[in-house]
């Protein structure tokens, strides 16, 4: 299984979405600070995940959800935790 995945740096409130094989590891990778596009923004929470049957599929769900579409989609399926937390707008 692969997953996608969605963090909220609880330091800028920004989120971060990627995939992954291993969802803890990685978790864990990003707020030990191992990843260098988000190691300035740790510590995360995950918020979200899909999971996939295959790479491609989660790479291709990936690029959707980094898009404006996406990221609405992302909004209206978390609609209930993202109460009042806009940088999904941008």
């Amino acid at each position: 299984m692969y997953y996608v995945y969605v963090l909220k740096s609880l330091i800028d409130n920004n989120l971060y979405v990627g995939y992954t094989k291993e969802i803890e590891n990685r978790l864990n990778e990003h707020n030990n600070g191992k990843v260098f596009y988000t190691k300035n923004r740790r510590p995360f929470q995950l918020i979200y995940y899909e999971a996939c049957v295959n790479q491609q599929d989660a790479t291709h769900r990936e690029k959707y959800l980094k898009t404006s579409w996406g990221k609405r989609y992302l909004k209206s399926r978390m609609k209930n935790y993202l109460m009042g937390f806009t940088p999904l707008d941008r």
